[in-house]
């Protein structure tokens, strides 16, 4: 099909910036919100984002008047949606607001239009169901920011038709981003649930009083060379955003256990930098600063324990044909800006010893931990990775 106009509902931190990307890459673009203000603060940041990139180089000084022509604000949601060839929600990660706005999109959408969620974890498929074209509805979960990270996950509904998803992969790149198709309806996708569960695991270990939290950001500073430490990271995007996709895995998840150290903070309102404290305290609300952190507690956490559940979990998605192994590392590498896939860096570290720290993990933390069968074959057949010269990859 033929996409030239596109309605983003939802005009927040990912609205604005999926909207702008459209508008970037030549679309009519109707932004919609629920009033004129907030529609007025999304176009004043898109401006600002506009007027950045020009001064770097990466669009003319005269592209920018042009792409802020192809964006039409709008507050009726009718309106938004009517004569367009493509939506894509973006309102906040809550299921039964999707569905309500779903419902009212496929009123007023015609009815070739497809239907996407940015959501990051809810199930497309339920999405769908509000909706009678439910072959036309599909996940296009963006990256925040969506203006600069090349990742888009492209998720499978349970009806989403094979047409649907061409259609998103060829839209996704004329973005300029990178897909990778999610091809099952699983909580969390491929980044968050693979993330998440290692995560939850982290925050498990510091409630128990096992590790503090400057323990192991130190330790993934240090240690692993990360640009910043677990925690700090779920300061920087919103402990909002890791809570409700940790609340709702531990909804559907067998065995999976959501850590009170994580949810207490998302009760309290404490989300990270944006409301001026999450797990560090920052001295404005709404300003990002480094938390300063001791790097000699960096001794006592292994780096590596996400890792292994990490891989664990990717394994899971290989084994049940979700995901392949190259879109599980592009995921990780252009989802998390890390130069390097998480198989990659399984191979490395050996399939063995990956294995090996799981049982000690599923022991000591329960079934949720349980080595893949996958990652339990490779071992029965010396598949560990660099030093038999094949694991996930061939050397």
């Amino acid at each position: 099909m033929k996409i030239k106009k596109i309605a983003v509902i939802g005009a927040g931190a990912m609205g604005h910036g999926i909207t702008q990307v459209a508008a970037m890459a030549g679309f009519e673009v109707r932004m919609r919100d629920i009033n004129e203000e907030v529609l007025a603060k999304a176009m004043e940041r898109i401006k600002w984002s506009l007027g950045k990139l020009a001064e770097k180089g990466r669009i003319r000084e005269d592209e920018v008047g042009k792409i802020e022509e192809r964006i039409y604000p709008v507050v009726p949601l009718r309106k938004a949606v009517q004569g367009v060839d493509y939506v894509i929600e973006a309102v906040p990660e809550i299921l039964k607001l999707k569905l309500e706005t779903f419902d009212e999109i496929d009123e007023g959408a015609p009815e070739h239009a497809i239907l996407a969620t940015n959501t990051s974890a809810l199930p497309v498929s339920e999405i769908a169901q509000s909706t009678r074209r439910m072959d036309k509805v599909i996940g296009m979960h963006f990256f925040n920011p969506a203006q600069l990270m090349r990742l888009v996950e492209v998720v499978m509904g349970e009806k989403t038709s094979h047409e649907t998803c061409q259609a998103t992969i060829e839209l996704t790149k004329k973005f300029g981003k990178e897909p990778v198709i999610c091809r099952k309806d699983i909580p969390g996708f491929i980044a968050n649930r693979i993330t998440i569960a290692a995560t939850n695991l982290v925050c498990w270990m510091v409630y128990n009083g096992e590790h503090t939290i400057e323990e192991v950001d130190a330790a993934m500073i240090q240690k692993a060379g990360m640009p910043m430490g677990v925690f700090a990271l779920m300061d920087y995007t919103g402990i909002d955003i890791a809570g409700h996709v940790l609340k709702f895995m531990a909804e559907r998840e067998a065995h999976f256990e959501a850590c009170p150290l994580m949810l207490e903070k998302l009760e309290q309102g404490d989300l990270g930098y944006k409301t001026g404290k999450g797990f560090y305290t920052y001295p404005e609300k709404g300003q990002w600063v480094m938390p300063q952190i001791d790097l000699q507690k960096a001794e006592k956490f292994d780096p590596m324990t996400q890792t292994y559940v990490v891989t664990n979990m990717a394994a899971e998605l290989i084994r049940n044909e979700v995901a392949t192994i190259e879109d599980i590392d592009k995921t990780m590498k252009l989802g998390f800006n890390i130069p390097m896939g998480v198989l990659e860096l399984a191979d490395i570290i050996g399939i063995d010893t990956v294995v090996s720290k799981l049982r000690e993990f599923e022991k000591k933390y329960g079934p949720y931990y349980k080595p893949s069968s996958l990652l339990e074959k490779m071992v029965e057949k010396k598949e560990l990775g660099t030093k038999s010269q094949k694991g996930f990859y061939k050397y």
